[in-house]
């Protein structure tokens, strides 16, 4: 098997690799760019970790016409058509973990397909599976064709990569239903033009269409006589769950063979010549590497992206109600924002490097002002809105950004309509009060016990005040409020006027204590 270097980027702005793969000899000084390396053997590949040394290795980047940076310092490899190189770009943002070869730049120097799977064992992605739709994005942007798999046949059988257990089997039917809302993600981050003749255009697969209908004794011969149970053993995700209690089944362990021979079949019939995947799935890349050069004698090259952690180690997207799902059916736009409203400080500029496509000297200047806030008087929690506003208008689009921000106004307390993030509305709408729903009381009347009902009886019902005498004394103290309107008459009724678009009614008592009814009309 043939030995290759992989390089991993140690730091954001470090453009060049440290030892040329045929030579072994440094390429960048080390005054220059000091940095410790250690090498071990990952399944026939020496893979060269960077790590920091005592100084920094920050190298300036010039914005393009795009709005993408690459360094402007040490060499500067073409891109496509004028643009920068897509390689250089994703490492100036913390997107490149190794590569599998240094030809990799002058690989995407030319439109290239490249692809990154994603097997359907929910119905949704969630955002750390956003990091690998984003790589697919900046291909897309700087003249590369994105290849999205969605794994309807590797679905059925489960990565070990990165897990403890094995993955519960799902049912052939769900996973087609799980693909289908799958290739709903995809639309809503990447570019479809509807051109297929374009370079650009996105091309989504589904790995059950080749791997589906093949026979077992023909997998066997003319893959399986291909692999080494030597260096599958070796990878180490297989290599953790065979020294864990619940060990490492067959259909498991076939799993790297699967996801190799995706990359070889893409070759042979996509012109496919890049897989990118998150750093656990630096085994199954190079299964796919070694696979196409067997069964076809193609050279294909692989990347691997960090994955996404807080500053402490964490996994981003894990909440107290579970995955922060990308489907609007799963988790709606004003909970998506308000989870990326909430990252810590330490987090947030890396998030923004990582997760959006705002120009890296603006993010630098952000950062520079959150570290300076005294001189340059900067807002707690500007660049949070700043990350919360880009990710949502990107996995959202602008008229999730709209409800988002609508809803979180809505949602705090003291909002008066036609305030900030309204648009100058005075009226609330259906659809902001459904986004927020999550986030409040909520109680579902009779259409009957509001209509031409007192106010009083109603906060009674709905459980807003356990009394009438508390409702009147809440309305006297000017502290009751219909659709955010105040309430000063204790005789106030409810009017189907009242009804947002004829089904819900935002009662308050009190500008924190908001309670959203539903109507019902039996």
């Amino acid at each position: 098997m043939r030995a290759a270097l992989a390089f991993r980027a140690p730091c954001r702005g470090l453009v060049v690799p440290s030892w040329e793969a045929t030579r072994g000899r440094c390429l960048i000084s080390p005054r220059k760019c000091p940095l410790s390396l250690s090498r071990r053997s990952v399944a026939g590949l020496v893979r060269t970790t960077r790590r920091r040394g005592l100084y920094g290795c920050t190298t300036p980047v010039a914005q393009s016409r795009d709005g993408a940076t690459a360094p402007t310092s040490a060499p500067v490899y073409p891109g496509v058509d004028g643009k920068p190189n897509v390689i250089q770009v994703l490492e100036s943002r913390g997107l490149i973990d190794a590569v599998t070869s240094t030809d990799v730049y002058a690989v995407c120097a030319r439109p290239v397909a490249v692809y990154v799977g994603f097997d359907p064992t929910a119905d949704s992605l969630h955002i750390g599976n956003l990091l690998g739709l984003l790589v697919l994005r900046w291909f897309q942007k700087l003249g590369h064709r994105p290849v999205a798999i969605i794994g309807g046949a590797t679905a059925r059988i489960g990565d070990p990569s990165g897990k403890s257990v094995e993955r519960p089997l799902l049912a052939a039917s769900v996973i087609e239903e799980n693909a289908a809302r799958i290739a709903e993600n995809l639309r809503q981050v990447l570019d479809f033009s509807g051109d297929s003749s374009s370079t650009t255009e996105p091309l989504v697969l589904n790995n059950y269409d080749w791997l589906g209908n093949m026979r077992l004794l023909d997998f066997l011969r003319d893959v399986g006589k291909l692999a080494r149970v030597g260096t599958m053993l070796s990878k180490e995700s297989v290599r953790l769950r065979m020294q864990s209690e619940e060990g490492l089944s067959f259909t498991e362990f076939t799993y790297q063979l699967l996801q190799g021979y995706d990359f070889a079949y893409l070759y042979k019939n996509h012109q496919v010549l890049l897989q990118a995947g998150g750093s656990d799935q630096w085994g199954n890349i190079v299964a796919g590497l070694e696979l196409t050069r067997k069964l076809y004698g193609g050279t294909v090259h692989g990347l691997t992206f960090p994955l996404l952690t807080s500053k402490d180690g964490k996994k981003l997207g894990k909440t107290e109600k579970g995955a922060v799902w990308l489907s609007p059916q799963r988790l709606s736009p004003y909970e998506f924002y308000q989870y990326l409203v909430k990252v810590a400080d330490d987090d947030v500029c890396n998030y923004l490097r990582k997760l959006t496509f705002l120009p890296l000297e603006q993010i630098d200047a952000l950062e520079n002002d959150m570290r300076n806030s005294e001189r340059s008087g900067y807002q707690a929690n500007t660049a949070q809105k700043l990350l919360a506003m880009e990710v949502t208008r990107i996995v959202h689009g602008d008229k999730g950004v709209e409800t988002a921000l609508a809803a979180t106004a809505v949602a705090a307390p003291g909002h008066v309509p036609g305030g900030e993030h309204t648009n100058g509305s005075t009226r609330l709408r259906a659809d902001v009060l459904e986004a927020v729903s999550s986030s409040l009381p909520g109680a579902t009347l009779p259409r009957t016990a509001l209509v031409g009902v007192p106010l009083v009886d109603v906060m009674v019902r709905a459980g807003l005040q356990k009394s009438k005498g508390e409702a009147r004394r809440l309305i006297a103290n000017g502290g009751a409020y219909v659709n955010d309107e105040k309430v000063s008459d204790s005789g106030r009724t409810i009017e189907a006027t009242d009804l947002i678009e004829g089904r819900l009614l935002l009662l308050a008592a009190g500008k924190k204590n908001k309670m959203l009814v539903r109507v019902s009309d039996t």
